[in-house]
């Protein structure tokens, strides 16, 4: 019998979701077929972990559809040195592939009980260099700034004016940007102190940013998948 009944779902997905479209990446492609995006989703959804979308998580969250999450890390272009800040642990599958990825990863989750299994889920598959914080992501985590690579996994109204403040020069960012209608994730480099360049990389939809530099917590504009 198979050691790990997902391991051919992870091919597959790998194969057909990823390189079939324009993830080229190969430390990327090789951390999203290691990691086993089947425990970061509730168990009675586990059939769903492996499809091509986004997957429902409790308190209104949810792990992005397995593209976005490949995407999102290949415009990073880590190359295993780096320091990347987080912003939206979630269930925690985006830092796990990040892990994989990266020296150092700190994530910042708003939600208690998510940052709390997350770290927890974290630990026991040996994800060591993940740090999850529970505090306002939109702030970001400057007690380790400057960041050469910064991931935002929830749709923000503009960009949080802390995590250009915190980005490094030389460094990546990469954000969804929009309103209730619909987002665009959004590539920015400094390039100096004072000068950011901006991609429009591609239409997504997220859950909304909530903090003090995002969406208030009594706007609540919209929980898109």
């Amino acid at each position: 019998m198979e050691e790990d009944p997902y391991r051919s779902a992870r091919e597959r997905m790998v194969e057909e979701q990823l390189r079939g479209r324009d993830i080229h990446d190969p430390r990327v492609l090789a951390a999203m077929r290691a990691v086993p995006r089947h425990r970061f989703v509730p168990e009675d959804l586990s059939s769903q972990a492996y499809a091509d979308g986004p997957v429902r998580l409790e308190h209104g969250q949810t792990i992005s559809q397995p593209y976005i999450v490949a995407l999102m890390s290949q415009l990073l272009e880590l190359k295993g040195e780096e320091t990347v800040l987080e912003i939206g642990t979630g269930s925690g599958y985006q830092a796990a592939v990040l892990s994989r990825l990266a020296h150092q990863v700190y994530s910042l989750e708003r939600v208690p009980e998510l940052a709390s299994t997350a770290a927890q889920r974290l630990k026991e598959l040996g994800c060591e260099n993940v740090a999850v914080y529970e505090r306002d992501g939109s702030a970001g985590l400057p007690e380790h700034a400057p960041y050469p690579a910064i991931i935002v996994a929830a749709a923000a109204p503009r960009v949080p004016a802390p995590l250009m403040e915190q980005l490094e020069i030389g460094g990546r960012l990469v954000v969804p940007v929009g309103s209730q209608e619909g987002q665009t994730l959004e590539l920015w480099r400094r390039k100096s102190e004072a000068d950011f360049s901006q991609d429009r990389i591609a239409p997504v939809a997220f859950v909304p940013l909530l903090g003090e530099h995002g969406w208030s917590t009594d706007e609540r504009p919209f929980w898109a998948w």
